[in-house]
């Protein structure tokens, strides 16, 4: 009975129960559906896009901006949702996201202007995301060591589950009870990411001694206050070349990434194919989009390659695969246009996970919080820049060959930067520096208590 005691103990302290396994694969399940009900709707908007096009007579820039809005909205808030759950725990501030998130595609049904869907749709929708995203994708993180990377891509494969689901079913909600009734059952389905978030067990925080809880109240000034939410956002890990240098290849990426989501089905449409040929499009690359992530994250776990590698030439394929989706459509081949997407959904997917997992690599495990969503906040310029611009040129063209050839060309422009990492043409990967100290009292930080907090609420804790 006394083996007993201390797994008993274990869990009453919300950790769990081993690496890689028990609770850890209920916070995937967590994961799987969040993501699903954030980026299975991004992705999906695109056939809204059409709908949005004819009732408010509007140019495809102008309503490219919504789902931009909503994408940077996502990741220009995720340093916040990173802080607040480093502050507290990620459980509140995931659910919390999920109802906001929830609460503006309903208020989105009510749009009578671009106006109100730029401020609700994007913006608002987007706040939830970004409070549900990074910390729901670090939570899992810290809760694995040695299949991290299958893990997140059995996770992400949420997506393009979604993207093969949830396209026919937009298509078919539109048509039976317009864009309002199909963006007011859509608000009601992203209130289920609230049982998601209340998966994370919450942290058991150390007591603070009575002396040291007195020095740190005296220090709560300004500046004092100042110093720790740069803490909690990471801000110092601008100033390391490695992760700046892999925040603008992430960037440079985030450019092209969700143009075909946005344009595609458009696209699809402007060859001649009909609203359902064009709609399956999307869900043929959801398809394979599924088996890249589950794929890739297995082979990485193998450690036959650095995952810096993998990343850098699933990242190449992908854009090369953009470039072609516009040329494989030009003779009205459909067949054509859907073995490409096919290739795209398989790479794009493929380098979805990897992209999250690289980051502990650059990065010490305990700052990797912070790190996801201090990168969601510097990319979020890049997402916000993307659709417009593919938007732009099909304006100025009249097609959409343009903007999938640049977007692709954003892709390559990304490897590139990848290459430029240091010792990135090394074999394994380079030690990492040590990390200062944080600047809190020394009892505190050397509490026994404070290094067997759970790693569902801080990659600091990380088995790593």
């Amino acid at each position: 009975m006394a083996g007993v005691r201390p797994g008993a103990e274990s869990r009453r302290s919300g950790e769990a129960e081993e690496p890689d396994g028990g609770w850890s694969w209920v916070l995937v399940g967590a994961l799987f559906v969040s993501t699903s009900l954030v980026f299975g709707l991004m992705r999906g908007l695109g056939i809204f896009f059409v709908e949005f096009v004819q009732y408010f007579d509007e140019s495809a820039q102008a309503i490219s901006w919504i789902a931009s809005t909503g994408l940077a909205a996502q990741q220009f808030f995720s340093p916040l949702g990173a802080a607040l759950s480093k502050a507290y725990d990620a459980g509140p501030v995931v659910m919390a996201g999920g109802c906001l998130a929830g609460l503006g595609l309903i208020l989105a049904s009510r749009a009578t202007c671009l106006l109100h869907l730029y401020l609700t749709m994007g913006l608002l929708t987007g706040l939830g995301w970004g409070l549900v995203f990074t910390p729901m994708v670090a939570t899992v993180m810290a809760s694995f060591r040695q299949r991290r990377s299958l893990a997140l891509g059995l996770a992400f494969s949420s997506i393009g589950l979604a993207s093969f689901t949830f396209n026919p079913l937009f298509q078919f909600l539109v048509e039976t009870y317009a864009w309002r009734g199909a963006l007011l059952i859509l608000g009601g389905l992203s209130f289920n990411i609230v049982p998601c978030g209340a998966c994370i067990r919450p942290r058991r925080r150390p007591k603070k001694p009575e002396k040291v809880k007195a020095a740190t109240e005296s220090r709560q000034s300004c500046g004092g206050a100042l110093r720790q939410v740069a803490s909690y956002l990471e801000l110092s890990l601008l100033c390391e070349r490695p992760y700046v240098t892999y925040a603008l290849a992430i960037s440079l990426l985030n450019v092209g990434y969700f143009v075909p989501y946005v344009h595609l089905v458009a696209h699809s449409r402007h060859a001649g194919f009909s609203e359902y040929q064009a709609a399956f499009v999307m869900s043929a690359a959801g398809v394979t989009d599924i088996l890249g992530r589950v794929a890739s994250g297995w082979f990485s776990d193998r450690g036959h390659f650095r995952l810096i590698h993998l990343l850098s030439a699933w990242t190449t394929l992908a854009g090369l695969s953009i470039m072609l989706l516009p040329v494989s459509s030009m003779r009205g081949s459909y067949a054509a246009l859907v073995g490409v997407s096919l290739f795209y959904g398989f790479s794009s997917g493929a380098l979805t996970s990897l992209a999250f997992t690289v980051v502990p690599t650059v990065v010490s495990a305990e700052r990797v919080m912070g790190a996801l969503g201090l990168l969601q906040l510097i990319e979020s310029c890049a997402g916000l820049l993307g659709s417009p611009l593919s938007g732009l040129l099909r304006d100025i063209t009249g097609n959409y060959m343009a903007s999938f050839v640049v977007s692709g060309a954003f892709f390559l422009l990304s490897t590139l930067t990848m290459a430029t990492l240091p010792h990135f043409f090394a074999r394994t990967d380079p030690p990492l520096l040590p990390v200062m100290p944080p600047m809190v009292p020394d009892a505190e930080t050397q509490s026994p208590s404070s290094e067997t907090e759970p790693m569902n609420e801080s990659p600091g804790d990380s088995n790593q």
